[in-house]
């Protein structure tokens, strides 16, 4: 693995043999690889596992589906990184492991990196901030001068349209199954699986829209009560046609909630600012503060926040924050008509002691569906 500051490091590889490139971040999970592999907020980039050892209960059946059709042991269908790296990978020995996970990211395409100092690598993103790197794995080397090269000739993050890779192409209804649900339209940017599950055990009927398009009044005949804008890859800043269609149905005054990217994209419809941090929120274990001194741990991975000089004006407030570091974990209105969280409240993986949020926020579309 070469980063793009001339930092090098060589290990054993799994997984697929191919070269790729990408942003390289890390998650101080502990457990949960099957989920974080498969987020879809993970798009264009290269995850280092902090924990040091991983693969000891495998990876569960693809296809097995829950009786919404969303995956069980995953948050999308597919794996979502470019390249995963670890200190030590382990056979499984589980009675759900359908996989070993070099064998899960063979099928997929994906290279995996063993055997390197992720600690180090870790430090190191730590003290100069997320880093552009390229992964090799193959039968022969390349010269470093030439992995160089191919990483100098790639694509930043930030020019990568990695939400239409992850946007499902047209509107999906997916039914609760309880009579007379509500509808909520959720702006699809990557949406995980079990935030859509969060929705769908709380009696909401969920309409998946592609990023790209606008979000309708009525669908098949029945009136959209809420909105819900979930996590997904990339620069907030460059999803201006997101944005903007989210302000215009925000002019309908619907409960909204956001959460992870989709808070973002909310605090830029109202007219605030995000900025890109050094290197980001990634792991199961991040405290986050509400204002009556109530604190949860929440699932994060994000690498982008809402500046909150910038809420002036806007008409949304902090509702939390992040005591480590001070940035904004929680936005809403006068009204808590709208509320978001920068953090993830369904786990998926990690702690669900904050789905209150959820809880919150389908009552307010059954009260006013």
């Amino acid at each position: 693995m070469l980063l793009e500051d001339g930092t090098y490091f060589e290990g054993m590889g799994a997984g697929a043999s191919a070269t790729t490139t990408g942003e390289v971040v890390f998650t101080t999970g502990m457990v949960g690889y099957p989920e974080s592999l498969t987020d879809p907020s993970y798009r264009g980039q290269i995850l280092t596992f902090t924990y040091p050892l991983l693969g000891n209960y495998g990876v569960g059946n693809p296809r097995r589906r829950d009786a919404f059709g969303l995956p069980v042991s995953f948050e999308s269908g597919s794996l979502q990184v470019r390249a995963a790296l670890f200190q030590n990978l382990t056979e499984p020995h589980h009675w759900a492991s359908a996989l070993s996970l070099p064998e899960w990211a063979r099928r997929a395409n994906v290279p995996l990196l063993t055997g390197i100092d992720t600690r180090r690598l870790t430090a190191h993103l730590r003290t100069k901030g997320v880093l552009r790197g390229l992964v090799h794995v193959g039968a022969s080397l390349p010269s470093r001068s030439a992995l160089a090269r191919t990483l100098a000739r790639a694509p930043r993050y930030e020019e990568e349209d990695l939400v239409a890779q992850v946007s499902p192409p047209r509107a999906v209804l997916v039914r609760s199954g309880r009579p007379r649900a509500p509808l909520v339209a959720v702006v699809d940017c990557g949406c995980k699986a079990s935030l859509l599950r969060s929705l769908l055990t709380r009696g909401l009927d969920v309409l998946r829209l592609p990023a790209s398009e606008g979000v309708p009044e009525r669908f098949d005949g029945r009136r959209v009560a809420g909105l819900f804008v979930g996590n997904g890859p990339g620069d907030p800043a460059t999803l201006r046609g997101v944005v903007e269609a989210i302000a215009e149905v925000r002019r309908r005054d619907l409960p909204t909630l956001g959460i992870c990217l989709g808070q973002q994209l909310l605090g830029q419809a109202a007219g605030a600012t995000t900025y890109k941090m050094k290197f980001g929120h990634r792991g199961q274990n991040k405290p986050v503060l509400f204002p009556d001194g109530r604190a949860y741990i929440l699932s994060e991975n994000h690498g982008y926040a809402v500046e909150a000089k910038s809420l002036e004006g806007t008409g949304l407030r902090s509702w939390a924050v992040n005591p480590d570091d001070g940035t904004l974990e929680g936005l809403r209105d006068a009204r808590g008509r709208v509320l978001s969280l920068q953090g993830h409240p369904e786990g998926g993986p990690g702690p669900r002691e904050a789905g209150f949020v959820f809880d919150l926020f389908a009552g307010k579309v059954r009260r006013s569906s």
